[in-house]
């Protein structure tokens, strides 16, 4: 496999600084009298910001206030006024893997605390994020909605503040979510493709496949593939493969031990799903890919050295025999 590289990019740690990097605090915070901002910007994101009755703003993953905010209260946008409720939304809150890394983690604890009952939710949600939370023992019915571009005025906000790579988090979602598929079989060997994508496509997809179909892994398009049944297909696996990209963090799912096969640019390296892997207990391998393309650097498609694969999936067939 791939040496680690140690550019700290956009991430403010390195693959190499995965072992040894601080985790963030859990909290669970209350907070009288806030306001909860949220907005969209021209390109279609959304952004959270929380402030408290004294004008001060939160400074957590994800939510803080911006010049957008700013300019948008001066736009005397919608109010409502909530007596209570918990916020647990970050900017990207409809993103597979942000929602599974990010989000899982704060309600399956708010879940555990016997405190998910004034939980806010987005007004829309996607599949995986239904399913997710009916997986949970949470039914979207049973809570408030926001609407992107609305103020709140919460007599009582509860806040939820998780590093998104502990174990002791991300475990007992894996845990809920996959106590329907204990006592199916193990030892399947999955690859997920990205030819369905928009972007970070591995362009000679069709070359290298046959090296993982020969190792025995069978290839899924997750575009085509259920939540439930994705989750379920994860709680059986030996082996995850994937080139980069959100379906890496259904290994969330995967029992512990499993190995973790990435294939990614490292030239914008993100050491996200290694910190994933570690967190869960994974076996991790990384080979390095050519970017293909312009574009901004974390959506350019890719190409990858066949023998480079061939070689890291000979050394992790090895490691798997092995165990």
């Amino acid at each position: 496999m791939q040496d680690l590289p140690d550019d700290a990019g956009w991430w403010g740690y390195s693959m190499r600084d995965v072992p040894s990097r601080p985790k963030g605090e859990t909290f669970i915070a209350t907070i009288p009298d806030a306001t909860v901002v949220t907005c969209i910007d021209g390109e279609g994101e959304f952004y959270p910001a929380i402030l408290t009755k004294d004008g001060k703003s939160l400074e957590m993953r994800e939510i803080r206030f911006r010049n957008l905010h700013a300019e948008h209260m001066r736009s005397s946008p919608p109010v409502r006024r909530l007596a209570q409720a918990t916020w647990v939304c970050e900017r990207v809150y409809d993103n597979h893997s942000h929602w599974l890394s990010a989000h899982l983690p704060k309600l399956s604890l708010l879940t555990r605390e016997g405190r998910s009952a004034s939980i806010l939710l987005p007004e829309k949600l996607t599949g995986t994020m239904q399913a997710s939370l009916e997986m949970l023992g949470l039914d979207p019915a049973d809570h408030q909605r926001f609407r992107p571009g609305e103020v709140l005025k919460v007599g009582t906000l509860t806040v939820v503040g998780t590093d998104r790579f502990r174990g002791e988090l991300l475990r007992p979602v894996r845990e809920r979510m996959t106590a329907s598929a204990q006592g199916r079989g193990k030892g399947r060997r999955i690859y997920i493709s990205r030819r369905k994508a928009k972007v970070r496509r591995l362009v000679n997809e069709d070359e290298v496949w046959p090296l993982f179909e020969a190792a025995g892994f069978q290839r899924y398009d997750m575009e085509d593939v259920s939540f439930v049944s994705q989750v379920e297909m994860m709680a059986e696996a030996e082996a995850l493969a994937a080139p980069h990209g959100a379906g890496l963090t259904n290994m969330i799912f995967c029992p512990s031990g499993t190995h973790v096969f990435e294939m990614a640019w490292l030239g914008f390296p993100n050491p996200n799903f290694y910190a994933l892997a570690c967190a869960m207990g994974h076996r991790y391998g990384i080979v390095g890919t050519r970017p293909v393309g312009g574009g901004p650097e974390n959506f350019r498609d890719m190409e990858v050295d066949a023998d480079a694969v061939r070689h890291g999936l000979a050394e992790m067939c090895r490691s798997m025999d092995a165990a």
